[in-house]
């Protein structure tokens, strides 16, 4: 049986120490900020995630790329010629060409080393949510499982991951076309907050709505309360946090309090991810019995 690694892109929004621990292979979505354009690594190594949105909060504006067929390819292929095979999870093919530039890649590499084995998943997930499916793939690879094996659980999971959000400045969705003006407008005056999923498309959906920010984080664990898997004290739990260290604090408390949940990794939203969300938002990522 040969060995295989497990590769992703940086929007899974794991930490520099989970990819090293869990053995990844990272490649960079880039971000470009006033006028310079920088890649979006897991160690944050070209800007911290707390200098992003500082000049975010400033009023800066920033666009994002998507991973390039080439740095696929390039990235394959020298996998490939070293006798492995490749498990890559992708950011959802519904918001990124990401997923796309994965699997152009692939079939490029597959002709060059036919013996290859490379095998593409459109995680249909965001920031944390990907990352948690990669970060339970890298454990089955870590204790043994073969390729397929751990392919097959990725695949049959995704239906059962589910993805809640909650954002603190509605003008960001508005100008990613998720919300018109005057709702963002009147949104922000009367502070009502937006309850988010992924839905079964990889699509980032609004569900409801919550007046403050307390209540939005309180609904976000509702959801786990109704959809979550039993036992729940049993659930690791996936949190992203766009820097909001009080709202991830109330979170954790709730789960506790609450289900004697204590496995809670959280970790903040990438650059490219909060380019799109803002500052505030929060996405809680958990298993259940539907998506």
């Amino acid at each position: 049986m040969r060995n295989y690694v497990i590769m992703t892109d940086s929007c899974c929004d794991l930490t520099g120490y989970e990819v090293m621990e869990s053995e990844l292979i990272v490649l960079p979505l880039s971000f470009t900020m006033d006028g310079v354009t920088r890649r979006d690594t897991p160690d944050h190594e070209e800007m911290a995630p707390s200098e992003f949105y500082r000049r975010l909060r400033a009023g800066a504006m920033c666009t994002t790329s998507a991973v390039s067929v080439g740095d696929f390819t390039d990235a394959m292929r020298a996998v490939a010629k070293s006798g492995r095979d490749i498990l890559c999870i992708c950011f959802s093919g519904a918001l990124s060409t990401t997923y796309q530039s994965a699997c152009i890649a692939a079939e490029d590499v597959r002709e060059e080393y036919p013996d290859a084995r490379i095998i593409v998943i459109d995680s249909l997930s965001a920031s944390r949510g990907q990352g948690m499916l990669v970060w339970y793939a890298a454990k089955k690879r870590l204790g043994g499982a073969p390729l397929d094996e751990t392919a097959d659980w990725v695949c049959n999971m995704i239906p059962h991951q589910d993805h809640w959000f909650t954002v603190a400045d509605l003008n960001h969705l508005r100008r990613g076309g998720r919300l018109n003006a005057t709702s963002a407008i009147i949104g922000s005056v009367l502070s009502v907050k937006p309850i988010l999923h992924t839905d079964d498309e990889g699509k980032l959906t609004p569900v409801s709505k919550a007046r403050g920010m307390q209540r939005a984080l309180t609904e976000l664990v509702n959801k786990l309360d109704e959809l979550g898997t039993r036992p729940l004290e049993d659930q690791t739990v996936f949190i992203c946090h766009a820097d909001a260290p009080a709202s991830v604090e109330y979170v954790r408390a709730l789960l506790r309090e609450r289900f004697g949940i204590t496995d809670v990794r959280a970790a903040p939203i990438g650059p490219v991810i909060g380019s799109h969300t803002g500052v505030g938002t929060l996405g809680l990522f958990f298993f259940g019995g539907k998506r």
